[in-house]
C-alpha cells in the first residue's frame, strides 16, 4: 500500500473524530478534567495515532496489527461516550453525531483490515 498515512481516508476521517472528541468534552463539568475528558480524548488521539503508527511499520501484518488497535481505541470513545451520556454532561443530541463519526471509522478501519487480511 503505497502514499503516507496522510493518505488514508481512515486516517483523516479518524482526525475529524479526535477533533470532535476534543470538542465535545471540552463542555463537561471542570471536575471530570482529569477523569472521563483526558480518558476519551487520550482515545480519541489513539485512533489516527495508531493508523499512522502502523503505516510506518515495515509489514503488511504490522499495519493490521495497529488497525485493529485503532479499532479498540473506537471502542473505547464510544462506551465513554455513554457514561458521559448517562451522567448528564451531553444529550443525546450532542452525542449522535459523535457516535455516527464513531461508526464510520469502525466501518472503515473493518474493510481495511479485511482488504489486507491474507486469503485463506
Amino acid at each position: 500500500m503505497s502514499g503516507t498515512y496522510k493518505d488514508l481516508e481512515v486516517w483523516q476521517a479518524a482526525m475529524d473524530l479526535a477533533i470532535s472528541v476534543y470538542r465535545h468534552t471540552a463542555a463537561f463539568p471542570s471536575d471530570e478534567r482529569f477523569g472521563l475528558t483526558v480518558q476519551m480524548r487520550r482515545a480519541a488521539a489513539s485512533v489516527p495515532s495508531n493508523i499512522a503508527e502502523g503505516k510506518g511499520r515495515p509489514s503488511d501484518a504490522e499495519l493490521i496489527h495497529y488497525l485493529g488497535r485503532a479499532r479498540g481505541s473506537l471502542f473505547e470513545i464510544d462506551t465513554q461516550l455513554a457514561i458521559g451520556e448517562q451522567l448528564g454532561y451531553a444529550s443525546k443530541e450532542k452525542c449522535d453525531p459523535v457516535r455516527r463519526e464513531i461508526t464510520r471509522v469502525g466501518q472503515m478501519l473493518s474493510g481495511m483490515i479485511r482488504a489486507m487480511r491474507p486469503a485463506a
